[in-house]
């Protein structure tokens, strides 16, 4: 079953930017989003960012300044806007989410950052 539905990958240029997005599926609607993942082949998942915690939103040190997570709290949505792109950004990017104590995962979505 699908929880979380992520949307926006995609082929950008290096210093480019796109913007994910990442809902609740429509049988899922409780199911609440609240982090961005990536990861390359042969490596473990890794955090990019996430919102809800205590900062609000926090970030990987290789992100910062360059990628921004946010929240509609109405459309229980979350984004990603990735700007200043670098090929090693290059992955799929997936969402993270919680119901209660249960973690869900979204499909991913490709992010190519190439010339």
């Amino acid at each position: 079953q699908v929880h979380l539905v992520e949307s926006g990958g995609g082929l950008v240029q290096p210093g480019g930017s796109l913007r994910l997005s990442c809902t609740a599926s429509e049988d899922h609607r409780t199911v609440v989003p609240m982090a961005w993942y990536r990861q390359t082949p042969g490596n473990e998942r890794d955090l990019v960012a996430t919102t809800m915690g205590d900062p609000s939103t926090a970030y990987a040190d290789s992100v910062k300044g360059r990628f921004t997570i946010s929240r509609d709290n109405a459309q229980n949505t979350i984004y990603l806007q990735m700007d200043s792109l670098k090929f090693e950004d290059t992955a799929i990017y997936y969402c993270f989410g919680r119901r209660g104590f249960s973690e869900y995962w979204g499909q991913g979505t490709q992010v190519t950052v190439a010339t």
